[in-house]
């Protein structure tokens, strides 16, 4: 984290891009809700605390399955009603955390 913030400062980025660290399952509730969230590691199942921070109308894409393969998912949130859409087959590091794999 402290090289890639390194990297965007250098790019002239610093400014406009915020770096936080922590665990990625539990999403970053002091700046929800979200229109969109976007996870670049596989799950097993969509993180309870993902799905609360989404706004009305907003969706989430996320890989799940198991710790191997997944499948990219799109939740789409209207009211209490959710809808979900599978997509291609793919591979991503696990999601690692509290709400996810444990190590």
């Amino acid at each position: 984290a402290e090289k890639a913030e390194a990297v965007l400062t250098e790019l002239g980025y610093g400014e406009r891009v915020r770096i936080v660290r922590g665990d990625g399952s539990l999403g970053w509730p002091d700046e929800a809700p979200y229109d969109r969230i976007l996870v670049t590691a596989g799950a097993p199942r969509l993180p309870e605390y993902l799905r609360g921070q989404l706004a009305e109308g907003g969706r989430i894409v996320i890989p799940i399955g198991d710790r191997v393969t997944q499948r990219m998912m799109t939740f789409h949130r209207h009211g209490s009603e959710w809808h979900e859409e599978e997509g291609l087959g793919c591979r991503f590091v696990p999601l690692l955390g509290e709400d996810a794999w444990r190590e």
